[in-house]
């Protein structure tokens, strides 16, 4: 049985996160420790987020040495971008490229550079259980990004995005976490406004989405959102349209997408993915839609650890 390991290290503007791979595809540990934001805050600046990098990365040490005694690490992947796209950059992503690179001098083992992006797409094919094809359309939802995603596999074990659409103002976690922020939720806000969310019983008012295509705007839900608030001060009923409105938003862009002539299976990626609201919306609408488990839809390296597994097979054949 073989004992080689494939390491995945990515760091996010919310999480550190590290993962561990077999040589034949399973995660066999996926761990992670979220950055700590002061009550009222909506997220971290990037120097702080490099600093509680830098803090974790202590502990994250510690739990590679110990899930990898006695094997062979012979790749460590890691995410140096947030997309795979020209100057796409973050200074928190720093912090895990240069621990990558640091390990593996040491342990003399490869290490490849992947895009952040990437990393949730590939963890959302994991754990849905999908069977892709050479080519797949991808939703990467979450509080950085609201893309639409062409992705092609390349020979090189990796991946061709072309970005559709998308979010042309506010990003759905954004406005999960504003909102969720100013009716006193903790940060980050998704579970908590789902739970909220499950326990109302008023009516909600169809929302007046906005698509034009493949595109969306979001930045009117806030403003939705803190009028319904400060009129009922029900949080339940506004967590419950907020849902609702990024719902029927994903919902008309997809029925957009098909209508457009993309039958590609559909990877919904991103931790604003995890809601089973929202899944269970679109899953009752449409066909080949495929959804990543809660662990892996939140940021996380185990799509980085299975990069750099399948960059390690290529290069080796």
């Amino acid at each position: 049985m073989s004992n080689k390991v494939f390491v995945g290290i990515d760091t996010s503007n919310y999480t550190t996160s590290c993962a561990i791979s077999d040589e034949s595809g399973n995660i066999l540990h996926n761990f992670k420790i979220l950055l700590p934001v002061s009550e009222g805050e909506r997220g971290l600046r990037q120097s702080d987020a490099v600093f509680a990098h830098i803090k974790n990365f202590k502990l994250i040490s510690e739990m590679i040495k110990e899930k990898c005694s006695g094997l062979d690490v012979v790749a460590i992947g890691y995410s140096g971008t947030p997309r795979d796209a020209q100057g796409s950059y973050m200074p928190c992503f720093l912090t895990g490229e240069a621990v990558a690179q640091m390990l593996s001098s040491f342990l003399d083992c490869k290490a490849y550079k992947f895009s952040h992006q990437a990393g949730h797409i590939r963890a959302a094919i994991y754990s849905s259980g999908a069977e892709v094809d050479d080519e797949f359309i991808s939703f990467h939802v979450s509080g950085g990004t609201t893309d639409i995603l062409l992705v092609k596999k390349t020979t090189d074990g990796y991946y061709d995005i072309e970005c559709l659409g998308g979010s042309v103002d506010l990003h759905a976690g954004q406005a999960i976490d504003r909102i969720g922020v100013l009716m006193g939720l903790d940060f980050p806000c998704g579970k908590h406004m789902e739970a909220l969310a499950k326990e109302n019983t008023a009516k909600i008012e169809s929302p007046k989405i906005c698509v034009n295509g493949l595109s969306c705007n979001l930045s009117g839900l806030e403003n939705l959102a803190i009028k319904l608030y400060a009129s009922t001060a029900d949080k339940p009923l506004v967590c419950a349209y907020v849902l609702e409105f990024i719902g029927k938003t994903l919902e008309k862009i997809t029925q957009n997408i098909r209508s457009a002539g993309y039958n590609q299976k559909i990877i919904y990626a991103g931790g604003v993915m995890s809601n089973k609201i929202i899944q269970a919306r679109l899953g009752a609408k449409f066909k080949d839609v495929y959804f990543a488990m809660p662990e892996f839809s939140a940021d996380n390296g185990a799509g980085i650890a299975l990069l750099a597994l399948e960059r390690y097979l290529k290069e080796e054949r």
